[in-house]
């Protein structure tokens, strides 16, 4: 147990650094905005597209894998929509919100970084596989079933339109869909610009940890505490062992399981506050869920390492 917890506390380390200098004000606000702003719109993007444009994808094009992950989270999604409506008598709309912390996982500030230092960065295939659809999927499922709950008199016809236009206009699905453009294209790209982007890919992961600290200060728990435990039991708990059943199901591969597994195990991500606060709906629920989530899965992740081949 000691050995995983050296695997998983640096992550936690390091967003504890930035926590800690929000607090105690070593840290500004404003600039914690600042830096999750190029985390998020510059530095992530540039990792997946450089990940994605590179990716061999008719070898790790992995159909079992993705058909595991991914119908764990629709299942997620489908309970937190259920029990957000009959447990907790919310609003649909705001149920459609917290539906989407129960399905986005931070696939890529804890998922990836525990995976590398877990088994290594040539495990990460998988990780990068399930991430090439991660936030078109998960974006195009939140996005349709709130429009839907909104649309009241809309034509339907209009919503694939609203759907298409929120989710171009998120940076993480632009840098996977240029990725897609060069790959598919084969498309040659000079060496100086991709050591750039290289340089930008390096500062990704430590500055949105450290961000990620300072985000989940400004957004401690406040009330709705059951329902914030409810989506951590589905993120945490349920999502991972469905992906584990079906995983073992579709016989897949052990670098492939451990990246499914693990990459369900971990906390809802900020997008999951992202989301609500586009919407207006459920903000106090998302934000808090990404905070005691995140917090908790120090242990769950922990004992998700110790099961798993």
């Amino acid at each position: 147990m000691s050995d995983i917890f050296t695997i998983v506390l640096p992550v936690f380390i390091v967003m504890g650094f930035g926590y800690i200098a929000v607090w105690r004000g070593l840290f500004a606000d404003s600039a914690v905005d600042g830096l999750m702003k190029f985390a998020q719109n510059f530095a992530i993007p540039c990792l997946l597209f450089r990940a994605i444009s590179t990716l061999d994808l008719q070898q790790n094009f992995d159909l079992p894998l993705l058909l595991s992950f991914y119908s764990g989270v629709v299942g997620a999604f489908a309970v937190g929509l259920l029990g957000a409506r009959f447990l907790f008598r919310r609003p649909w709309e705001d149920c459609v919100a917290i539906s989407f912390c129960c399905l986005f996982s931070n696939t890529l500030l804890l998922g990836l970084p525990i995976t590398e230092r877990a088994y290594g960065a040539d495990a990460l295939l998988g990780n990068y596989t399930i991430i090439a659809f991660h936030a078109p999927f998960g974006y195009a499922l939140g996005i349709t079933a709130m429009e839907l709950v909104r649309a009241q008199g809309t034509p339907l016809r209009h919503i694939p339109v609203k759907v298409g236009k929120a989710m171009f206009s998120n940076a993480l699905v632009l840098g996977i869909a240029l990725g897609f453009v060069v790959n598919l294209g084969n498309i040659p790209l000079p060496v100086v610009f991709t050591d750039a982007v290289d340089l930008m890919v390096r500062a990704a992961l430590p500055a949105a940890l450290f961000g990620l600290g300072g985000v989940l200060y400004r957004y401690r728990p406040e009330g709705d505490m059951r329902t914030i435990l409810f989506v951590c039991a589905v993120s945490l708990g349920l999502h991972p062992a469905i992906v584990w059943t079906l995983g073992s199901a579709n016989d897949l591969s052990t670098d492939a399981f451990r990246s499914a597994v693990l990459t369900a195990s971990v906390a809802p991500g900020i997008n999951a506050y992202v989301f609500a606060n586009m919407y207006g709906v459920a903000k106090r629920v998302a934000a808090s869920a990404v905070l005691v989530g995140t917090g908790l899965s120090i242990v769950t992740t922990a004992l998700w390492l110790g099961v798993l081949p």
